[in-house]
């Protein structure tokens, strides 16, 4: 239990610059508390102490303001930076060194009570205020951006943007394990470059509609100089 207590703090201090002390994160850090809360509540859950379980969640909802269902699955270091306002839902599976920002919804779409929730894989960051939605799958080291709303499955290593969100391949190197790519503010503008590929082409049917056009203005203006011969 200490070690996995020491391994929480150490994740905090390696994501967060605001932390400087580990008594610090141990004492003031809500979603810390929020995933010790909620593994308690999961150890219950698992013993299908139910009832007790939703106290338990239903506890740490109110002194965090994080919502994480006890049935939930959530693997080792999940760091939930200032944390008010995230939901994660009870089919929800979280994978390694996964980081969320305050807002996020981890939501089911369906009535069903199968899988109804995201599953995210290792190294997932997931911006303020994002929605994930869905029983799909978010692949490892995807960053996805604030606000955008996730419906659909996402390859690994991309980056999300948009409503509804709109993967792209994320450029440059790539994520490690201990440090994460947590630049969930650097996102490539879908909808810009969209219309810039739109009004390149434009400009390359203008350019060939005008050489065309060209083209027949000078080969009318040839036969109207050339005289006509009758044989």
């Amino acid at each position: 239990m200490f070690t996995r207590i020491r391994e929480d703090v150490r994740c905090v201090l390696e994501r967060d610059p605001a932390a400087r002390h580990w008594f610090e994160v141990l004492t003031s850090y809500s979603g810390l508390h929020a995933v010790w809360m909620y593994r308690v509540a999961h150890r219950l859950w698992n013993w299908r102490l139910r009832l007790l379980a939703r106290w338990v969640s239903q506890f740490a909802r109110f002194l965090t303001g994080i919502e994480i269902h006890p049935g939930a699955k959530i693997g080792p270091n999940l760091f939930i930076d200032h944390g008010m306002g995230v939901v994660i839902g009870e089919t929800a599976e979280i994978g390694a060194n996964v980081t969320l920002y305050h807002g996020v919804t981890l939501g089911g779409v369906s009535l069903a009570r199968g899988k109804r929730h995201p599953t995210l894989e290792d190294g997932v960051v997931v911006g303020a205020g994002a929605k994930v939605l869905g029983a799909i799958t978010i692949g490892r080291n995807t960053r996805i951006g604030a606000n955008a709303v996730v419906v659909k499955d996402v390859g690994p290593d991309m980056v999300v943007v948009g409503i509804p969100g709109k993967p792209i391949h994320r450029p440059g190197p790539q994520p490690s394990e201990h440090r994460p790519d947590l630049d969930h503010n650097v996102l490539p503008d879908v909808i810009s470059a969209r219309l810039d590929q739109i009004l390149q082409r434009l400009d390359e049917v203008e350019g060939a509609i005008h050489a065309n056009g060209r083209g027949e203005s000078d080969g009318r203006r040839k036969a109207q100089l050339e005289p006509d011969f009758v044989i």
